[in-house]
């Protein structure tokens, strides 16, 4: 069983192959011995290698060059440095398209993804495969015994196109086939009646690019995001073949790819791992200036998003988790240059730790010369000299050598659950329920109801545990209501009976369900169900509704304690209440006749109704009325402060508590708390100092 390291690790990822002298009269192993030297100055203990260079490890179609590592990972070693080595296989060398061009992936039917990328290829055709395995177990079977190595990296980040190749699409027929037996059963679980859709052979099934049907489409989602777990499984399973018993195996996972379902793809692997990218500068200050609607993609705008982020990852398997890639300097284009400011590395990574993190590694050691990612900064500027962002992080790996195996694996706390759906997700993206400002369908429609509950979370202090809708069934209903008393599932649009009762069976054992627009409204097949809305939940409830309706903003009010400004937004379900108490009603002309938040006792427990996508301020409202006391006990802290609570692997609390303004500050502390980092020791109920982008890390 793969065993990581008892601390936290800490690193970047390293291309030396990449790097060439930056003076010229200086020798290529002198550059090697000059990186490595500065990483041990720094307190780095990992680097990630390999994974980008297909062409490097086989120039030619069966012609392999494997030593050229050697003294990359030997280096390493000396320096106490592990590694995580990749397989290339996202990166095609050139003489594999051009020997193999019927690999190219297809964007649509027949449209071919241009070479000069990467990921271009159909990563299910034998012949990718055949070449992907070979180069594989080459590497593996090279460096597996490396004493440096402690785990591989399978691929990198994948699931970034959908694959229309025709290949792809039979097998996708023989799926098909496969789960329904016959066409008449497909045509009537699919309604194929509606538009003469009736298929009479499998062979009249029509090409996904041309489709229009909402059941086809979240099929065709679910089999491209199997592809991809699939895929990923193969390799791991050629890694374990040659890998020590102590090496884990991972790959890095970019959230938002449209091919990826990451808690299937995280299954196979020993830990999840993710490539968390966020906004600096402003981008991490509280009060949080991020307009509501703004679009989180790749990359993260906000502290609370960056957590949400974080938060997903430990969703994956439930688990700590790596982190494979992060900001070191400015990310993406040259046109968007915003390195952080003093002690934001620290904040950033110390927040990560604080959700689970047992890695945090930066892309990239050294900032590129060439190349689409020229100006993605690494620890290193262009020049190859340390500065600003070097201090910072060996500023930075120095508190992770001096907090060690303490807030390694750090089981982060959770004062509410929140259910994540990514079918529903996938359904919402091409049939979306809301629409953008300028009046067009929003393929972020799932998050924009999704994240304004978690975002409510986050503004009112309370911190969050992601759960995937398919991971609900693996703890009873009376357990999850004891270890989450609080579960929230906006947006869970598609529901088969089973998660429906589920949810019930929860709020009957003890805990407190809210149930978010669009929750059960459909069933597994994406069909709108024929019952009263929320199906199978009116009587739980107390209220259902037939009504709905799209709106701008409306005012809201009610017996909560709610702030100015408080309203509803987006959308609007007419609740009819049976036996259910009003919470919040509408304060307009039409939609006041029905309640906005509704709330009922369901057994032993309770189910909340929340009829409308909350702005901020009701979200936030919601949030406190739902936990009125938080797992950590900080109370009454300051807007730009947020304090992040877990259990180390010993079973003492640790509590990460940061300032994410120029302002200094102080809160009261709710227990008496040592200083991690420096020792010193704040006596319960007296004032914790806080600088301004600091970040203190504090044990009971």
């Amino acid at each position: 069983m793969a065993v990581l390291p008892a601390r936290v690790l800490f690193g970047a990822a390293y291309y030396h192959e990449y790097t060439p002298a930056y003076d010229p009269d200086l020798r290529a192993d002198e550059r090697l011995k000059t990186d490595l030297d500065l990483m041990v100055e720094a307190n780095f203990t990992v680097i990630r290698v390999g994974e980008s260079v297909w062409s490097t490890w086989e120039p030619e179609n069966g012609r392999f060059d494997l030593d050229w590592l050697q003294p990359v990972l030997d280096g390493a070693h000396e320096r106490g440095i592990s590694v995580i080595v990749g397989t290339p296989t996202y990166a095609v060398p050139p003489w594999l398209a051009r020997q193999y061009p019927e690999i190219t992936g297809e964007h649509a039917t027949g449209q071919r993804i241009g070479w000069g990328g990467r990921q271009e290829v159909d990563f299910t055709h034998p012949a990718f495969r055949h070449h992907a395995e070979r180069v594989i177990r080459k590497i593996v079977a090279r460096y597996a015994d490396h004493p440096a190595v402690i785990g591989w990296q399978v691929d990198n980040e994948p699931g970034l196109h959908l694959f229309h190749n025709r290949g792809v699409f039979q097998r996708f027929v023989d799926h098909l086939r496969d789960k329904y037996g016959d066409v008449e059963t497909l045509n009537r679980e699919w309604g194929l009646v509606y538009w003469s859709h009736r298929l009479s052979t499998w062979a009249d099934l029509w090409t996904p690019d041309g489709n229009a049907q909402p059941q086809y489409d979240v099929a065709w989602r679910e089999f491209q995001a199997r592809q991809v777990t699939e895929f990923i499984g193969w390799q791991t399973g050629i890694v374990r073949e040659y890998a020590g018993r102590d090496q884990f195996v991972t790959t890095c996972i970019s959230y938002t790819r449209r091919g990826v379902a990451d808690d299937e793809l995280a299954a196979p692997l020993d830990i999840a791992s993710g490539n968390p990218y966020y906004d600096m500068q402003d981008g991490l200050a509280l009060p949080d200036p991020t307009p509501d609607h703004h679009e989180q993609v790749w990359k993260t705008t906000g502290v609370w998003s960056m957590y949400q982020t974080a938060d997903w990852m430990y969703s994956s398997r439930q688990e700590p988790f790596l982190v494979t890639e992060t900001n070191a300097q400015s990310i993406g284009f040259p046109w968007d240059n915003r390195s952080g400011y003093d002690g934001q590395w620290r904040q950033a990574a110390w927040a990560h730790v604080a959700r689970g993190a047992r890695m945090i590694e930066y892309w990239q050691w050294q900032t590129l010369r060439f190349g689409a990612e020229t100006y993605w900064g690494g620890v290193l500027p262009h020049s190859g000299q340390p500065g600003r962002t070097y201090a910072e992080l060996a500023r930075l790996g120095a508190e992770f050598d001096k907090a060690g195996a303490l807030v390694a694996g750090l089981v982060p706390d959770a004062d509410i659950a929140m259910v994540y759906s990514t079918p529903s997700k996938w359904l919402m993206q091409k049939y979306p329920p809301l629409s953008t400002p300028d009046g067009e369908p929003d393929p972020a429609a799932y998050h924009r109801i999704f994240d304004p509950f978690y975002r409510g979370a986050f503004d009112a202090g309370r911190q969050v545990r992601i759960v995937h809708a398919r991971q609900l069934p693996e703890t009873a209903p009376d357990e999850a209501a004891r270890r989450h008393p609080v579960l929230v599932a906006p947006a869970l649009y598609i529901a088969d009976d089973a998660t429906i009762n589920w949810l019930a069976a929860y709020a009957h054992a003890g805990g407190h369900l809210v149930l978010g627009p669009r929750t059960a409204y459909a069933d597994h097949e994406a069909r709108a169900r024929h019952e009263p809305a929320p199906a199978r939940l009116v009587e739980a409830a107390g209220v259902w509704y037939e009504e709905f309706s799209n709106v701008k903003e409306i005012p809201v009010g009610g017996s909560l304690n709610l702030p100015e400004g408080a309203a509803a937004t987006q959308w609007v379900d007419g609740l009819t209440v049976v036996d259910a108490e009003v919470l919040v009603q509408y304060e307009h002309p039409h939609f006041g006749r029905w309640p906005a938040v509704t709330t009922r006792r369901h057994g032993e427990g309770r189910v909340t109704y929340v009829g409308t996508v909350p702005n901020r301020g009701l979200a936030q409202a919601l949030a406190t009325w739902l936990t009125p006391a938080t797992v950590s006990g900080w109370r009454d802290l300051p807007r730009s402060v947020t304090a992040t609570s877990g259990t180390a692997p010993d079973g003492r609390r640790v509590h990460v508590v940061h300032n994410w303004s120029w302002e200094p500050t102080h809160v009261q502390a709710p227990a008496h708390l040592t200083d991690v980092l420096d020792g010193t020791t704040t006596p319960r109920g007296t004032a914790l100092n806080l600088g301004a982008w600091d970040v203190r890390v504090l044990v009971e």
